[in-house]
């Protein structure tokens, strides 16, 4: 048996990955690459580079590794960009999910956990919120991936298929171990972009919005660190394979920040008192969202390790010191990073992939 873990190159992905590995599992990663890293990916782990909506490829994977659950993490995440340009997030996220989940119903892939998100709820009218509470997103980002949803639970009843919806709230942090965290430049994740600003790699952090309903007038968040999100994972393919029903489920802490909180914590851990901005609102973002999380704790018996956002703020800003040592030693091929060599992928495209087999490339990482 094995896991395919969807996007595993990718921040949560390759934290995965490294979870199920050292819990003993075979794992395979499917990523095209846009947003992840070849070196993200753990040591001896299959990485093939190709799309989640190639059926041919997606197909193929499951039976030459034996896949008997799938992870799917791919996916583009950003919820502005799902509002300026919705069409690419119901390709990438929801087109491309229904071929996935098609394949791993025809090819008889018994177990497909989902990552999906809070943005699910919109703007709950209660908080915490429950899982059983309204589904009413308000951007093309909450949609796609609830759309992904629906068709994943239809499909489940239709066929021997048993999934797991894993609704995350705010992800943040890095393994504490140093192997990975989220490396990708363009990333918008709050904690993330306030850890480059203290440590001069951006001037200034904006604020979206300082006039929301909340006591300091900014959104607030439930920041769980990603590798108590990866743990609940492990639970749920546990709760799977014994044979469990599918169920829908919280990935957060039940207690929120706002962005001036999260600055604060930043300030503190880092000792630096960075240049913060306020600026207009964006499109999308929810004014408060914060998890009900006692249904995974009960269900699955899941408990967190890590729930301090202090501990959140300082494995983060470990990484990013990290990633800027690491990247001002980098080696001449463009973006690989000293800490691993280029690890062979196998290249997946249907160009690609001659009759008697894939090809074995290395190719360079691009930041």
């Amino acid at each position: 048996m094995a896991v395919l873990v969807t996007g595993g190159a990718g921040y949560i992905g390759s934290h995965m990955v490294y979870q199920l590995v050292d819990a003993g599992e075979t794992v395979v990663v499917l990523d095209n690459l846009s947003t992840g890293f070849q070196w993200a990916v753990a040591e001896d782990v299959p990485l093939i580079v190709g799309e989640t909506g190639d059926q041919t490829l997606v197909g193929r994977v499951i039976r030459d590794y034996g896949v008997d659950a799938i992870i799917h993490f791919a996916a583009s995440i950003v919820v502005p960009d799902s509002v300026r340009d919705p069409l690419l997030y119901y390709r990438n996220n929801t087109s491309n999910s229904r071929a996935l989940i098609e394949c791993a119903v025809h090819t008889d892939v018994k177990h497909f956990i989902f990552s999906s998100t809070a943005a699910v709820y919109g703007n709950p009218g209660e908080t915490p919120v429950r899982e059983d509470a309204p589904t009413l997103p308000i951007s093309p980002y909450g949609w796609s991936k609830l759309m992904t949803e629906i068709m994943l639970r239809d499909a489940a009843n239709a066929s021997g298929l048993h999934y797991a919806n894993l609704r995350y709230f705010n992800v943040a942090g890095a393994d504490p171990h140093g192997r990975t965290g989220q490396s990708n430049r363009a990333a918008t994740h709050l904690i993330k972009m306030a850890a480059e600003t203290a440590l001069g790699l951006r001037p200034m952090l904006e604020v979206f919005g300082t006039d929301y309903p909340t006591p300091d007038g900014t959104c607030i968040r439930d920041y769980i660190h990603v590798s108590d999100l990866v743990t609940a994972h492990c639970e749920v393919l546990r709760h799977l394979r014994a044979g469990a029903p599918s169920l829908t489920l919280n990935c957060g802490y039940g207690h929120g920040f706002s962005v001036l909180d999260v600055i604060g914590a930043v300030k503190r851990v880092s000792g630096v008192d960075f240049n913060v901005v306020n600026a207009p609102r964006r499109a999308g973002d929810a004014s408060r969202i914060v998890a009900a999380s006692d249904l995974a704790r009960t269900t699955l018996g899941w408990q967190p390790r890590f729930d301090d956002l202090l501990t959140i703020v300082a494995h983060a800003l470990a990484w990013e010191r990290e990633l800027q040592a690491q990247r001002s030693r980098r080696h001449h091929q463009r973006g690989q990073f000293e800490r691993g060599h280029v690890r062979p992928a196998i290249i997946a495209s249907p160009s690609a992939v001659p009759p008697d087999g894939p090809i074995d490339h290395k190719i360079p990482e691009i930041t």
